[in-house]
């Protein structure tokens, strides 16, 4: 059984992407159709509406566009656009679980195994998300996920993926000896709450903070993903604007990592990433995007990302 966290947020957490007012799928469905079918496809019309409507008004526009055209709107998107721009719009389309579901696919299915995308998802999301993704999942692929990881990985990594909180159990045993049924009591009930109180108890008993603990203990992805899971608790959208610092910085604009987390976090927590980005780095995300994005892709990771006045 996967062992996600439930999120009992700190701070008052805001997306980017909120429901249209005044919505019309009909009228959208229309204009859409409208943008896909003329000679040249119309980016900006597509941009300026799947962008401004949250998930469930997309998803009643697909259907509205399905009834008047009697196509699948992601079809007509996959074949009508490309490269990375067509990522975003299609990546748009999908309900949350159903988008994750995909990005674990992908990664677990490529050539290689992504292993920094199924760390993102599975340390990041509760166990109510879990669920749904798993059932997405197995609807879509009919495949189970964690046979899937449990073929595609392996180690302490593939463990850990497996059972998140009993290895994270095991990995605070090691250095707490007589507090270890404490420690199990609490990680076995897996809220943010109480993880993140079992992380004060670690750094009070050890004298040390428990990132530093791991990074001793372990090395590679398995050490990533115990680091992954403690930063979520402690404070998500921190770890999300770190993610995507790395990902547009240290590895040439990883477009992957950059869509992935815009996407999936629009309508979750992207103001509160963007703002930590700011504090961090002194730039905005906005700024960043702005310098290393380009084109019609470059202007749907900015409307996702919804900067202000200020951040130019």
């Amino acid at each position: 059984v996967f062992c996600g966290m439930e999120d009992e947020s700190k701070f008052n957490i805001q997306g980017t992407i909120f429901p249209a007012p005044n919505f019309n799928p009909i009228m959208d469905a229309q204009l859409l159709g409208g943008a896909l079918q003329g000679i040249s496809c119309e980016k900006d019309v597509l941009i300026d509406i799947l962008t401004q409507r949250c998930n469930s008004q997309r998803l009643m526009i697909a259907e509205a566009y399905r009834d008047m055209y009697g196509r699948d709107l992601i079809t007509d998107l996959k074949e009508n656009l490309s490269h990375h721009f067509k990522e975003v719009m299609v990546g748009l389309m999908y309900p949350p679980a159903s988008y994750d579901a995909h990005e674990l696919w992908h990664a677990l299915k490529g050539v290689d195994t992504e292993e920094k995308c199924l760390i993102d998802i599975l340390a990041s999301r509760s166990n109510m998300e879990i669920f749904q993704m798993k059932e997405a999942y197995l609807m879509q692929y009919n495949n189970d996920l964690q046979q899937d990881i449990d073929s595609e990985t392996s180690g302490h990594f593939r463990d850990t993926l497996m059972n998140l909180a009993q290895i994270l159990w095991e990995a605070c045993q090691q250095k707490t000896g007589e507090h270890k049924n404490m420690l199990q009591m609490i990680l076995c009930n897996k809220s943010y709450q109480q993880l993140w109180m079992v992380f004060q108890e670690f750094q009070n008993i050890s004298g040390q903070d428990i990132v530093d603990a791991i990074n001793e203990c372990y090395d590679g992805y398995f050490q990533e993903l115990l680091v992954a899971i403690v930063l979520c608790v402690r404070d998500k959208p921190s770890y999300f604007a770190s993610r995507l610092y790395n990902a547009i910085h240290d590895f040439g604009f990883h477009n992957k990592t950059v869509i992935r987390i815009l996407i999936a976090r629009s309508e979750i927590d992207l103001m509160n990433i963007r703002q930590r980005y700011k504090e961090r780095y002194g730039k905005s995300l906005f700024h960043d995007i702005k310098h290393f994005a380009s084109g019609h892709y470059e202007s749907a990771l900015l409307a996702i990302c919804a900067g202000d006045a200020e951040d130019y």
